[in-house]
């Protein structure tokens, strides 16, 4: 039996989607942590620069956090720590930018929740797609933005990227032209 599913056999949660008592104050700080998240994320590319460091020193602080939960408890996924958690989870690793050991370790974690069906095939896209393009490599599925062109949002380089959107519809994605047109 491997560690994970040494852990879920000892986490007996109190129904589908609740996480079992020990858990709940983590699945509590997930969610907390990632509404900051949300709150702060607009200074992220703040024109001052005070807030671009506090974006970071944020994300820092929560990748720092989500290692020291993995490390405990293996990845928060939704059977154990409940759907709001793992999202926010997800949330952490995706923003950790400066922190690239963080968003490997999380995608190896989600890519062997993803095969044990605890996690989002999507999820697992971009943030796959975010570490690839942190690491100065293409993406697979178009999720990263490079920026906008004649008004137009481009993706970052993809290895295959005339087969983008068929690779998107398998993990759940739209079509990138339907994705960015919900941001213009």
């Amino acid at each position: 039996m491997t560690h994970d599913a040494q852990q879920r056999s000892t986490d007996h949660g109190d129904g589908p989607g609740r996480p079992a008592p020990e858990l709940a104050a983590v699945a509590t700080e997930l969610v907390a942590m990632a509404a900051a998240d949300q709150q702060a994320a607009p200074r992220a590319n703040a024109a001052d620069f005070a807030d671009q460091l506090a974006w970071r020193r944020l994300t820092a602080r929560h990748a720092d956090r989500l290692t020291e939960i993995v490390d405990a408890h293996g990845w928060p996924t939704a059977d154990r720590f409940g759907a709001d958690a793992a999202r926010g989870a997800w949330l952490i690793a995706q923003h950790a930018d400066r922190q690239l050991e963080v968003q490997r370790r999380a995608v190896h974690l989600l890519e062997r929740a993803v095969a044990d069906g605890l996690a989002s095939p999507r999820d697992l896209a971009f943030l796959t797609d975010r570490t690839l393009v942190n690491e100065g490599r293409e993406q697979i599925y178009g999720t990263q933005i490079a920026g906008v062109r004649d008004g137009s949002p481009v993706p970052w380089p993809c290895r295959e990227p005339e087969r983008m959107d068929q690779l998107r519809a398998e993990v759940g994605i739209p079509p990138f032209d339907e994705y960015v047109a919900r941001f213009a």
